[in-house]
């Protein structure tokens, strides 16, 4: 019998359908022709993209040139502009605002590959060094609330035809509705239990263990209880923190150890799905902004993982719903037992 699931932290609920039971080779993949062409990501091709906002350099070598091991540049089509003023008005009843922001590729490796999953753990620990200092330098514009790490790998998810892996940052002058649900649940919940919903699910599934995945090295990797997709993974530290950017150096290189572990396994045993992955911290605190005032005891920064194996179809978009054909118990234990 289907089973409905309220998400903890947001109340959503999701509709976990047993009669539709889907394994791994119950999805179909389907594989994607490479581009043809030279790369602008790869090394050599600098002068194919934007001049470059930051890199991670070799010492003696000169920006926009060969050299880098992990390059950010500003996006060819910002969805925002870098310049300008908020400009905040109104106009009747609606609220306006200029398209204020930023938009950044984060290129993860100079050598022409498609997958974080197939990266060495020394190269995700630098694209995640790169995160956090763009994060920092974006603090600091006082026009930006929030900055949102995404990943769109494959055409199906977004990722076009072009087979190089990246991944993109976007600073808002507001805070995404998504990430407001995720603030104000978290908020309902400290109220009344005094205790982060994040750090709870953290210490329900190692005691259950039914939706680990991973658990080392002060982080874990789960099938959520309330998954809105087949497989979906969430990566959440075990010791309580709200702000991504505030990671430490060693910790990085942990976070770097499971996002291999897990984007391979994903990709082993869905045979290298299409996914998006986003990064959830914290917002930027202003002293005039209204934020709330617990954050730093109730919110808890982790990252989404969703393979697109399904398609969103009417009934989710009319009733908020999602449906979900494989249990997070039976997608958990099928990454636990996929050998990488």
């Amino acid at each position: 019998m289907p089973e409905l699931r309220k998400d903890p932290v947001i109340g959503r609920w999701v509709i976990i359908a047993t009669e539709r039971a889907k394994r791994p080779k119950d999805f179909k993949v389907e594989k994607e022709e490479a581009k043809k062409g030279p790369c602008p990501f790869c090394k050599g091709n600098e002068d194919q993209t934007p001049g470059e906002i930051f890199a991670l350099r070799r010492s003696r070598t000169k920006p926009n040139q060969p050299g880098w091991d992990v390059r950010v540049v500003p996006s060819i089509s910002p969805l925002l502009a870098a310049e300008g003023d908020l400009g905040r008005r109104g106009k009747g009843m609606y609220d306006l605002m200029n398209d204020v922001g930023a938009h950044e590729v984060v290129i993860e490796t100079p050598e022409h590959i498609a997958n974080i999953a197939d990266l060495e753990e020394g190269q995700i620990a630098k694209v995640i060094d790169c995160y956090v200092e763009r994060f920092l330098q974006l603090e600091k514009d006082k026009r930006f609330k929030y900055v949102l790490m995404f990943k769109n790998h494959g055409r199906a998810a977004g990722g076009g035809s072009l087979q190089h892996a990246r991944s993109q940052l976007i600073a808002t002058p507001v805070n995404p509705k998504r990430v407001k649900e995720e603030l104000a649940g978290a908020r309902k919940y400290f109220e009344y239990k005094e205790r982060c919903v994040f750090c709870d699910i953290v210490k329900q599934e190692l005691k259950q263990k039914e939706r680990v995945i991973i658990d080392i090295d002060g982080l874990i990797a789960i099938s959520p209880f309330a998954s809105r997709f087949p497989f979906e993974t969430w990566i959440l530290p075990k010791k309580h923190s709200c702000n991504f950017y505030d990671i430490k150096p060693a910790q990085r290189r942990d976070l770097a150890g499971i996002i291999k572990r897990v984007m391979l396994k994903l990709k082993v045993a869905l045979n290298d799905p299409p996914y998006n992955y986003v990064l959830h911290t914290a917002p930027f605190r202003r002293p005039k902004g209204g934020y709330w005032k617990t954050i730093d005891a109730d919110y808890h920064w982790h990252i989404e993982i969703m393979p697109r194996l399904t398609h969103v179809a009417g009934f989710e978009w009319g009733t908020g719903f999602y449906l979900n054909p494989t249990s997070p118990e039976d997608a958990a234990k099928i990454l636990r037992e996929t050998k990488i």
